[in-house]
């Protein structure tokens, strides 16, 4: 069994649309039992029981919480007496069988206020580590159908088309050879992601010279931006949000953070709210622009494991931001964001601003099976560098409020404004 191991964020896989305690009672152990399964059938449950036997030494090994085994006993008689016949009975391919039931052990065995760790079959698996990773396999290119051809909204910077010179507000006129024009919008999408190593024809007008252009596009993988300058209607304050953590968001915030860096009196308002998270190496990155190189970042406690503590990179002086910094959270900022905006605040180098984030400061890791099923686990907790574990009622701000996403980076603005007036500390 392979193992890979990242943070994610904050998207879970319904298995199935029955709850776990539904699946339980239509389940349960009846007075009837149904007869023992043939020998065929036989050799099937015993690889069955053995996978299970596997989920359930993975959990045991790497799990945060403590298993319970006479929960994991109790499950496997269920299966013997109940889950297994009548899901074979139902017609259900063995492949369905194993993943369902695996899916029903984890959730019975994980602890309650656990709300990610799950089991799930292949086609899941790969879309849930790819998004949990940040990344994307398509040409990166989405625009509008107009009259005149496709224009491009937004060109993900790391594709290939990008590579090749399309911009945004270019204007696509052919895909392959055929006209935009006759296409819909969906065949459009539809065309612009095809499968990975795919090579498609793009002929395009560009927007400053007017000159036309055809390149090939390759579908390839690539980490997507999820960090944009967003404009601030307050002079000196400039805006950063931060959609989601991935590998790349250390160097995009390098490349941004010039134009914040212009102006040395300049506010910073770096926008969390609906972030879901990622991988904590990349909040740790974010966090050499503004604190003190070398200094303990935070520290992830595991169940069998020593410590793993994460401290501040260091990086050039001319890349260290000292300005004032309001930082904007909601109960959807998770994991990597509400750990970055906790120690920011714990620090005093920043001022948090919302409503109380998610709550779920985890470490949690994919472990993958030989048929390409995952197990999604939690399996180390985020603490302070002071020892204090970060709560699941998640990082309270300083400063409540409810505006709505335009109002909010306002209020946050004329917050700094205001704190720009006070006498001033000794910046870091």
């Amino acid at each position: 069994m392979n193992i890979r191991s990242s943070v994610a964020v904050f998207l879970w896989i319904f298995f199935s649309s029955l709850s776990v305690n539904a699946f339980a009672e239509n389940t349960a152990p009846t007075a009837t039992t149904p007869a023992a399964p043939s020998a065929a059938q036989q050799s099937d449950h015993e690889k069955y029981v053995d996978f299970f036997a596997k989920v359930y030494d993975t959990m045991d090994k790497n799990y945060y919480y403590p298993l319970s085994r006479p929960v994991y006993e109790k499950f496997v008689a269920t299966f013997d007496q109940k889950i297994y016949s009548k899901l074979k009975a139902s017609g259900k391919s063995a492949d369905f069988i194993k993943w369902r039931s695996a899916a029903y052990l984890v959730e019975a065995l994980k602890s309650p206020e656990d709300i990610f760790s799950a089991f799930m079959p292949p086609k899941f698996a790969d879309k849930y580590a790819k998004e949990a990773l940040g990344k994307n396999i398509d040409l990166g290119i989405e625009g509008t159908l107009l009259p005149e051809g496709y224009r491009v909204d937004k060109i993900e910077i790391r594709s290939d088309a990008y590579e090749k010179g399309l911009r945004e507000k270019d204007l696509i006129q052919s895909i392959d050879a055929v006209d935009v024009r006759t296409l819909t919008a969906e065949k459009i999408t539809t065309l612009l992601t095809p499968l990975e190593n795919a090579k498609v024809f793009l002929a395009y007008r560009d927007s400053v010279k007017k000159a036309d252009h055809v390149i090939e596009a390759l579908s390839k993988e690539y980490f997507k931006q999820d960090i944009f300058l967003i404009p601030v209607d307050v002079p000196g304050v400039y805006c950063l949000q931060i959609k989601r953590f991935n590998q790349m968001t250390g160097p995009d915030l390098a490349r941004l953070m010039q134009t914040v860096m212009a102006k040395d009196d300049s506010g910073l308002i770096i926008d969390l709210r609906g972030n879901p998270g990622g991988p904590p190496l990349a909040a740790r990155e974010i966090a050499a622009f503004f604190l003190t190189p070398d200094e303990e970042f935070t520290y992830f406690k595991w169940k069998n494991r020593p410590n793993a503590s994460l401290d501040v990179p260091k990086i050039p002086e001319q890349y260290r931001y000292h300005g004032e910094i309001a930082i904007l959270v909601n109960k959807d900022s998770g994991s990597a964001s509400e750990l970055f905006s906790g120690i920011m605040q714990w620090r005093k180098r920043a001022t948090v601003i919302g409503s109380n984030t998610a709550g779920q400061v985890f470490l949690k890791s994919m472990f993958d099976f030989d048929d390409k099923s995952m197990l999604l686990l939690v399996t180390a907790r985020g603490h302070r560098p002071d020892g204090e574990v970060f709560s699941f009622d998640g990082v309270a701000p300083n400063v409540f409020s409810q505006e709505s996403a335009d109002d909010m980076i306002y209020f946050a603005a004329q917050y700094l404004l205001e704190q720009k007036k006070k006498p001033t500390e000794k910046k870091i």
